[in-house]
């Protein structure tokens, strides 16, 4: 049997990374959301860097800009990270490629790269990924990208619903309490997620900046199917979602098409 844990913040990672390959990043509110949104609204390639600058170089290469910070879009870029701009201008981004940062996902994204595999969470694409993952014979962690390395509720109540699902399936087992907290606090929000998350801190940042939609549509489980995997450094669709080794089937069916 595999192990699944929670990771509560790219500043633990160091602690969990040993004995996993596969990643889950979470970023609930907004990047992870964004991400999902923006493949399943026909975004061809996402270029998650950790850094302004090095977007603002990619931007200068033809690719779209996005970029966020502290909430907000970075003065000279197009976009930042709300997944309903995606839904918005889904026709003006179709099969283009975009370069996107922000405060806390894409470092997070940027950490787990070192992995054999990392995919995308968030609620929207919660069933998706969950029935995905259960097909995975290998030990899954889930990275929460936090808040400037900081514990955040919404990113522990995904990654909770996450490991609830996997565990549930009986072919998942964890040992960290970091994965009973997390399985338990999502288990008291699931009824009412936007409500037990009224105080949190990034629900009263966004709120703030009048971004309440974009934390109703990401608080919103299962709006989407896409599950966005990190292939040479761009996030892309994953489109088998039967096979432990639909990456590498898919890899060699382009040689023997080549051949």
């Amino acid at each position: 049997m595999n192990y699944v844990e929670v990771c509560f913040s790219p500043a633990d990672y160091p602690l969990y990374r040993e004995n996993f390959e596969l990643v889950v990043v979470i970023d609930v509110l907004r990047a992870t959301s964004a991400i999902c949104t923006a493949l399943e609204n026909g975004v061809d390639r996402i270029k998650p860097v950790a850094s302004v600058t090095e977007a603002q170089q990619w931007q200068a290469e033809g690719f779209i800009g996005a970029a966020e910070r502290n909430g907000e879009i970075v003065e000279g870029f197009d976009l930042g990270n709300s997944p309903l701009a995606y839904i918005e201008r889904a026709d003006e981004l179709k099969g283009k490629t975009v370069v996107l940062t922000t405060t806390n996902g894409t470092k997070a994204i940027d950490i787990a790269s070192e992995k054999n595999r990392v995919v995308i969470g968030s609620l929207n694409n919660l069933n998706a990924i969950c029935n995905w993952l259960v097909e995975q014979d290998e030990n899954i962690l889930i990275l929460g990208s936090g808040w400037k390395d900081k514990f955040n509720l919404e990113d522990t109540i995904c990654a909770g619903a996450i490991a609830d699902q996997l565990i549930e399936s009986g072919r998942f087992k964890a040992d960290e309490d970091s994965t009973v907290a997390a399985k338990f606090i999502y288990r008291s929000a699931r009824d009412n997620m936007f409500a037990f998350l009224r105080a949190s801190s990034h629900r009263r940042r966004l709120r703030r900046l009048n971004l309440n939609e974009d934390v109703k549509y990401c608080l919103t489980p299962n709006n989407l199917s896409t599950i966005p995997i990190l292939e040479d450094g761009f996030l892309v669709r994953l489109e088998e979602t039967g096979s432990k080794n639909s990456v590498e089937k898919e890899s060699a069916l382009r040689s023997e098409n080549e051949a």
